[in-house]
């Protein structure tokens, strides 16, 4: 993990890279500006947990399970 120098850097680098495009892009049409650049990656869990982490994939098992049984409930007339 990273401390606070660390993440003070990352920090400080992103407000120049911005700072920079800002300067390339000054006067030029919106539609004819180069994309502004991304943030530098930072450790941790952040953004790299996305849709298929474990966590998700089990709760959607566990929904999908609940569903099915649900399902089964009503075909058998247990509930209505």
């Amino acid at each position: 993990m990273w401390g606070l120098q660390e993440h003070l850097q990352a920090l400080t680098i992103d407000e120049l890279r911005i700072a920079n495009w800002q300067r390339a892009n000054d006067g030029i049409k919106p539609s004819k500006q180069s994309k502004p650049p991304k943030p530098m990656d930072r450790p941790g869990p952040g953004r790299s947990r996305g849709k298929n982490s474990p966590e998700r994939i089990a709760k959607r098992k566990a929904a999908l399970e609940r569903a099915a049984d649900r399902r089964r409930a009503l075909a058998r007339g247990e509930i209505t």
